[in-house]
């Protein structure tokens, strides 16, 4: 396996130019897919991620008119719930496939939903998760459907995104809905292309019938996720970090993990579409819900390490059904570099002790885990990370753009 070593690194400071936002980004090409008229889309990010969803929507044709596809999504979250949702009511057959890891990533809520509506689906492997077939079905217009809000925001954004095609109807939201910030991106971005969803609290979604009409040109802003690790970095390590393409214009939540940093006794500030951060170790702790930015969570977890104290993660329950089981995997590696941890269902507590040198850190094929571990060389020591590559998921340059600031 392919491994890099971090560190030992004392500072960092300088300025990250984002790239473009994996949420947004793929959420903007189905839209743009579906859409009348063409799009011209600016800052989109290349990624991996981003290029399963263009070859998706290649093979669908325009206005995903072909009838027949077997679509293999990798590890993509972002493509495969919205695509399952879209392709549901397209009256097609299609196979949705992924990797190992996305056929344990549950959709049995998601599938329920869709079938409530007339939606003829097929597990081809266990039960409840994917690999999926879709069959022409027999979806009316207007119709109410329930999902649940406790798993993933994926499935309501995806029946959100795909019910205009339908012509529209109601969505109930069952349970607690997680992650609320990402499901005001997929809100805000229905907008721009003409379709405009009225709710009651976050428990009711009026979708009315398409169709989706382009904006003619769409600009993806950088991706707030991947800012809270260099944010992140000059908070811990002196700074000033600035990162540019996101600030206080952004319609994606994870800008809020600035609140996670200020609370920590970093210094921030921010303009339209940048934000800087400056900071040093000792930080203070924290016992916070992150429920809304779990994502930037994961950022705040790696912190720890530089606090004063406990620090706990609070509601953090949807991790476990992420690229790896976040909550594990972040325990195990947090511990290997010292640190005392409790692992709960829906929280981790890191007590922060003298850091480890030469640690070697599993990143478990999951882009969030090798970004956000890449901290702790800020503390002075040499860690390796273990398949370094995975980052090619949202960010393939990560390392080299965190080697222009962390010296």
């Amino acid at each position: 396996m392919k491994a890099l070593d971090l560190g030992p690194l004392r500072r960092a400071a300088g300025t990250v130019r984002l790239p473009g936002s994996k949420s947004i980004s793929n959420r903007v090409l189905l839209l743009a897919a579906l859409a009348e008229g063409a799009t011209d889309i600016r800052g989109l990010l290349d990624a991996d991620d981003t290029r399963v969803m263009r070859e998706a929507l290649g093979k669908l044709g325009p206005r995903l008119s072909a009838k027949r596809a077997e679509l293999t999504l990798g590890n993509a979250g972002t493509a495969f719930r919205p695509l399952t949702a879209v392709l549901a009511l397209a009256g097609g057959e299609y196979r949705l496939s992924g990797t190992a890891r996305m056929h344990e990533r549950p959709i049995r809520d998601l599938v329920a939903a869709l079938r409530a509506l007339g939606a003829s689906i097929d597990y081809l492997g266990e039960e409840g998760f994917p690999p999926l077939a879709i069959h022409p079905g027999k979806v009316a217009a207007g119709q109410t459907v329930k999902v649940r809000g406790d798993v993933s925001s994926q499935y309501l954004s995806a029946l959100l995104m795909a019910l205009p095609i339908a012509g529209g109807g109601t969505i109930e939201v069952e349970g607690e809905l997680i992650s609320r910030p990402y499901v005001e991106i997929t809100l805000n971005l229905m907008r721009r292309f003409g379709v405009s969803v009225a709710r009651a609290g976050w428990t009711r979604f009026t979708v009315p019938g398409g169709p989706y009409v382009s904006p003619r040109t769409m600009i993806v802003e950088g991706d707030a996720s991947s800012a809270s690790y260099f944010l992140a970095a000059g908070a811990i390590a002196g700074g000033p970090v600035r990162v540019e393409g996101v600030g206080r214009g952004s319609i994606q939540g994870d800008v809020r993990f600035t609140k996670v940093l200020e609370a920590m006794g970093a210094q921030v500030s921010m303009g339209e579409d940048w934000i800087e951060a400056q900071g040093k170790a000792p930080l203070r702790a924290f016992d916070l819900d992150l429920n809304h930015i779990p994502d930037a969570a994961m950022t705040a977890a790696a912190m720890a390490l530089f606090a004063d104290g406990p620090c706990v993660v609070r509601n953090i329950a949807s991790w476990r059904v992420k690229e790896t089981d976040r909550i594990a995997a972040m325990a195990r590696e947090l511990g290997k570099l010292g640190a005392d941890i409790e692992a709960g269902a829906d929280f981790l507590k890191v007590t922060p002790r003298t850091l480890k040198s030469d640690v070697a850190l599993d990143t478990y094929d999951d882009h969030r885990m090798a970004m956000s571990l890449s901290l702790a060389a800020l503390g002075g020591v040499r860690v390796r990370i273990n398949d370094p590559d995975c980052v090619a998921k949202t960010f393939p340059e990560y390392f080299e753009v965190f080697a222009h600031i962390a010296r």
